[in-house]
């Protein structure tokens, strides 16, 4: 199976190396990787060409956000198995894709999800918080459950038949796809019960209050695109899950 493994970056400087660094270490080999820039200002462009081949493929061009540019990546990737890497995150060990693929090559999933560790910014063995993902059983976003986006690998054919991320939202579209893929659609999932991917704190829908209001909103227009109801109290749940898991810390 061929895995294609997509970072969007603008201005990653500082975090971009241990982004590629974590992919290209991978003991699973048959991997492409694909880097979306949004017209870097400063080092990362310059980063990204220093390792050359290592890199499948490569565009810097001025996209409409996040979501744009991946959907872009997904546009171009041809592996069989498509993952997503932030440009702020890194995986926590060099098996990690090789893991993932026996799991697809096993249960003949349609998905595959872990789970993640937040961490601090400077210090990338202080765990802020852990979300820990557990076994999906239908309904359960209902009650508030997603797993983390990043460590969610999807087959291509899943992305051509119900679509990529919908350009309507700006802070939950990720919330949305898996709302879609997992709850409306019922594609076949499978749990990896491990850490596979360290994220730096300070996600865009998490910086303030205000953005966590903005992003409540967009979560319930993510039911609403789907013609699907939440329960009164689902989209309180989800945030509260948060919190206990910064309390399980």
């Amino acid at each position: 199976m061929k895995v294609s493994i997509i970072t969007i970056t603008y201005n990653s400087e500082s975090t971009i190396k241990d982004t590629i660094e974590s992919i290209i270490n991978q003991t699973y080999k048959n991997i492409e990787y694909v880097i979306i820039d949004g017209n870097s200002t400063d080092n990362t462009i310059s980063i990204i060409k220093s390792y050359g081949d290592k890199i499948t493929t490569f565009i810097s061009e001025k996209d409409n956000g996040l979501y744009d540019a991946l959907n872009t990546g997904i546009s171009l990737a041809t592996g069989d198995v498509i993952g997503i890497l932030h440009s702020d995150d890194f995986y926590t060990n060099n098996h990690v894709i090789e893991k993932i693929i026996s799991i697809f090559n096993n249960s003949h999933a349609d998905a595959v999800y872990a789970d993640l560790y937040y961490v601090n910014k400077n210090n990338t063995n202080h765990i802020h918080r852990k979300w820990l993902s557990g076994n999906y059983k239908e309904g359960m976003f209902l009650n508030g459950w997603m797993p983390p986006h990043p460590t969610f690998f999807v087959k291509r054919t899943i992305y051509e038949k119900f679509g990529s991320f919908n350009l309507a939202l700006t802070s939950a579209a990720d919330y949305e796809l898996m709302l879609r893929l997992i709850h409306k659609h019922k594609i076949k999932l499978t749990y990896l019960p491990e850490f596979i991917i360290k994220m730096r704190v300070g996600g865009k829908s998490n910086i303030s209050f205000k953005n966590r209001i903005t992003a409540n909103k967009e979560d319930r227009l993510a039911w609403k695109l789907n013609n699907m109801k939440p329960y009164f109290y689902t989209l309180y749940l989800k945030p509260l899950r948060k919190i206990i898991q910064l309390l399980k810390k």
